[in-house]
């Protein structure tokens, strides 16, 4: 990037600066020169830093000096330490209002019996217990291309099966989250018809969520259980029969034009490196704004990943009650992983660290920037519903897979994710549009990346800009514009609900 000025300053307050490319011994930092070698992406200090004092990003604090840090010297995991937070919150301080619309955006949705609307059309078979994923398997293995191709409005037949289910306690946190899950598919407004299968003898009953959640059976929602049916031959042909009854069921329904407020979108990352929280996480949070403003919502979730940021989301929580159930969140984590003997900063990852990425105070820095900048609506369990438009925040671990599974289920019916080391994550039913927070990952990764951030660091874009061109691929991806990850087939073993609590 010849372009590309050699570092990057995010704040005047700042007592480090970002190095876009490798650095060399005596390079020229603002005022400073360099101590030695500073791979891409990392920091440099343009001040002294006495050893205990605060080292300052994003104008906040991502950590502690562990020794006495010398102007130009590189700043990372050997002189850079983890501090837990201790922040005095407020709430609602910081509400600013969603961009002036200049019209009323649409796209081309499946508008569903209930009101909601679906990007995409699915048959799904929903498993309740690990011990029928082979039958839920071998079921939607059975629909190929050419069969399928007399169902032209029907996206496939995807089978969602897991690894839990059983010997997990009958109630608790671990077994509600798994009954949102499978409620949230089960009535996900990507799928035009659901199978339900189980074994019979497990903890987590298909009846019980069929009770707890009013569920009906009909044409376009069917259940069965291995040990009624009589074994795992019959289940399989049985639920054949009963998919195959589905697919002109799901090819009736039609694209209409619908608002974008019938939008909600998942906001994710993974593979994060130090130019996330600079260029593809702030852009993406001008598409959520854009898309706020236009009545669509967008989820916020990775509760490790905020860790640290969680002041500036209360600041924007429409109300205390919205704050306060944030930091009832982060509280939980730390007891969560006080009790297994983890830590809140057992992230970043080694790959993270890689790409510049020091501390988890950092990291969640730039992931909160995926939230934009409108109020934060509401903060809502794995897998619960989302019920308030606007910018919200669902708990899920900071895992990709689980925590997109529990914004599909909460209803994002569209996921975007943003990666600066390279990420080969999709999902299904809801597609994942990915994002490269760098030029040299869009360039390596085109056959995975739907669009690069690299040029706001070239002066060749801005985050406004970009977010733009974001918030335009979720309609023209909604309308059904197929993603790279989709084009790869990615997204049929994706499925990871949370599984939280002792296996018993």
């Amino acid at each position: 990037m010849p372009d590309t000025p050699s570092f990057v300053r995010l704040s005047p307050r700042d007592n480090v600066v970002t190095a876009t490319r490798a650095l060399p011994a005596g390079h020229p930092v603002e005022a400073v020169r360099t101590t030695g070698l500073v791979p891409s992406g990392h920091k440099i200090a343009t001040a002294p830093i006495p050893s205990g004092t605060q080292v300052l990003k994003y104008a906040q604090m991502i950590g502690l000096a562990a020794a006495d840090i010398a102007p130009g010297d590189h700043v990372h995991t050997h002189n850079l330490a983890f501090v837990p937070t201790d922040h005095a919150y407020a709430f609602g301080t910081d509400h600013r209002a969603p961009p002036a619309p200049a019209g009323r955006d649409t796209f081309m949705g499946y508008r569903r019996a209930d009101g909601r609307v679906g990007t995409r059309n699915y048959v799904a078979i929903v498993t309740s217990v690990n011990c029928s994923a082979t039958a839920a398997r071998r079921i939607a293995d059975a629909f190929g291309p050419e069969e399928l191709a007399a169902y032209p409005n029907v996206d496939g037949v995807a089978a969602f099966v897991h690894g839990t289910g059983c010997g997990m306690a009958g109630d608790g946190d671990g077994f509600e989250a798994l009954q949102r899950v499978m409620w949230g598919y089960a009535r996900h407004p990507n799928h035009a018809a659901v199978l339900m299968v189980g074994l019979g003898c497990e903890i987590n009953q298909i009846d019980w969520l069929l009770d707890a959640y009013g569920l009906k059976q009909g044409p376009a929602f069917q259940v069965m259980n291995i040990q009624n049916v009589a074994g795992l031959r019959r289940t399989v042909e049985m639920g054949i029969e009963k998919v195959r009854a589905m697919l002109p069921v799901a090819n009736e329904a039609r694209r209409e034009p619908c608002p974008a407020a019938d939008l909600t979108v998942a906001l994710q990352c993974g593979g994060s490196d130090a130019w996330s929280g600079v260029t593809a996480n702030p852009a993406l949070g001008h598409a959520c704004d854009l898309l706020v403003a236009q009545g669509g919502s967008g989820l916020l979730a990775e509760t490790p990943e905020i860790y640290g940021a969680e002041h500036l989301l209360t600041a924007r929580a429409a109300t205390e009650a919205v704050g306060r159930r944030l930091i009832e969140r982060v509280e939980w984590w730390k007891d969560y992983t006080a009790r297994n003997r983890g830590s809140m900063d057992n992230n970043p990852s080694p790959g993270n660290k890689k790409g510049g990425l020091t501390t988890i105070l950092e990291k969640s820095l730039g992931a909160a920037a995926k939230g934009g900048t409108t109020p934060l609506t509401g903060v809502y369990r794995y897998g619960e519903p989302v019920t308030a438009k606007g910018f919200g925040f669902m708990d899920s671990p900071g895992y990709d897979p689980a925590s997109v599974t529990g914004q599909i289920a909460s209803g994002c019916n569209l996921v975007c994710f943003t990666t600066g080391r390279g990420s080969a994550f999709g999902s299904k039913p809801a597609p994942t549009i990915k994002v490269a927070s760098n030029a040299e990952l869009f360039a390596r990764m085109p056959e995975d990346m739907d669009i690069g951030t690299g040029d706001i660091l070239t002066g060749g874009a801005t985050v406004e800009s970009k977010g733009r061109e974001i918030y335009e691929a979720f309609l023209r991806v909604a309308s059904g514009e197929a993603t790279k990850s989709e084009a790869q087939g990615l997204g049929d073993h994706e499925f990871v609900p949370w599984q939280i609590g002792a296996v018993m």
